[in-house]
């Protein structure tokens, strides 16, 4: 589950926000400027490596104890608000659980009820409590959603949120590792929420999604699509270390570490944990694998300056302020028109046949959000 997964019902801006951004820059070490791009592969069988099962003993200890995670800064709801809001409301999303319970109930429409969902990476399941209680506000009463996590404590968190909801007979709590989930019948719909850049066997778990998924059924995810740890690709890099050096040393100051970083420091984070891991893999072997009903790629450049790390830097009182977090998106729009970049999230709907109707933000489809070389 990802250390920065950020959660809760409140309105419509803040409902996108804390689902739409870019992981965390934090970081326990003083890496070298680049490193070198992750080179993790899939792995048939985890059951006995090593540094896998202490990298899980890590997350399952890390996560035991926390419940919310929610540090933004204010400027991240000024860029969300000017630039990602009205691209998704094009788009007929108005928020990222409305999108989940949207696209989870129409596909309990294409396929028939029962419904049965499955939620991968569930983490304390307060998305999917949110989620259900959605659907039954849309009229979908017969349904069953199951949560898989990994995590005993935050399964738990998940089992006594439901119950205070009345969910309990929607709801059900599977202890699981995503890596090596095999499907037990069919689904009607699958839902991942910032889960999939934590995945090493990518192909496994995408391949039991499709087994798995109805012929006409939908899965859903919200995820990171960069560079593995969340690095910035050599192109984008330029771009950030660029800007970065013509800042006054105030916008160095990393909120998180509590330190001023006079250089942009492009680490990975994969190199600590799951974070990130295999990001720049999800978007190509789901290409491979699905249809795009709905497609919405964004941000790159823009992240850094946005996130939790650096993003308190900056006033959204400020003029000056404004205007320079203004000109970076659009340095990330025109590299995406252009091809010269490529987006570094998305909100995507997956089909495991082809579909007639496609929405694309912006007309950037999948394909086009493809990095062609690594």
């Amino acid at each position: 589950m990802p250390p920065n997964l950020q959660r809760r019902e409140i309105p419509l801006l803040s409902r996108l926000i804390r689902f739409f951004r870019q992981s965390p820059t934090g970081r326990s070490a003083d890496p070298v400027a680049d490193p070198a791009p992750s080179t993790q592969r899939a792995t048939t069988d985890l059951a006995g490596n090593d540094a896998y099962a202490a990298k899980i003993q890590q997350e399952l200890t890390q996560f035991k104890e926390i419940t919310d995670v929610h540090a933004l800064p204010p400027v991240f709801s000024y860029w969300a608000d000017k630039y990602l809001i009205p691209m998704c409301q094009e788009c007929g999303v108005t928020g990222v659980e409305q999108f989940y319970a949207k696209y989870l109930k129409a596909a309990a429409e294409r396929t028939g009820l029962p419904a049965r969902f499955v939620s991968i990476g569930a983490g304390n399941c307060d998305t999917e409590v949110r989620v259900a209680k959605l659907l039954l506000e849309m009229g979908l009463k017969e349904f069953s959603f199951e949560c898989l996590e990994l995590n005993p404590s935050m399964l738990e968190r998940g089992r006594e949120d439901a119950l205070k909801n009345g969910l309990e007979h929607h709801l059900s709590f599977v202890k699981g590792d995503f890596n090596s989930w095999v499907p037990k019948g069919q689904y009607t719909g699958v839902m991942a929420n910032h889960s999939l850049h934590h995945v090493v066997n990518l192909e496994g778990l995408f391949d039991s999604i499709k087994a798995g998924l109805h012929p006409q059924g939908y899965f859903v995810t919200s995820d990171i699509i960069g560079r593995n740890g969340h690095q910035r690709w050599p192109e984008a890099l330029a771009h950030v270390e660029r800007i970065w050096n013509g800042l006054p040393a105030r916008y160095h100051y990393n909120a998180l570490l509590k330190r001023v970083e006079p250089k942009f420091v492009n680490w990975d984070c994969s190199s600590e944990g799951f974070e990130g891991i295999r990001a720049q893999d999800v978007l190509p072997l789901l290409v491979e694998r699905f249809d795009f009903p709905l497609f919405i790629g964004f941000a790159n450049v823009i992240s850094p300056f946005i996130d939790r790390g650096f993003g308190h830097n900056f006033d959204v009182n400020s003029e000056a302020d404004r205007a320079l977090i203004d000109s970076i998106h659009a340095i990330d729009e025109e590299g995406f028109r252009s091809g010269e970049l490529k987006p570094t999230q998305m909100l995507a709907v997956m089909s495991p046949n082809p579909v007639e109707t496609h929405i694309y933000a912006r007309g950037i489809s999948p394909q086009q959000s493809l990095r062609r070389s690594a």
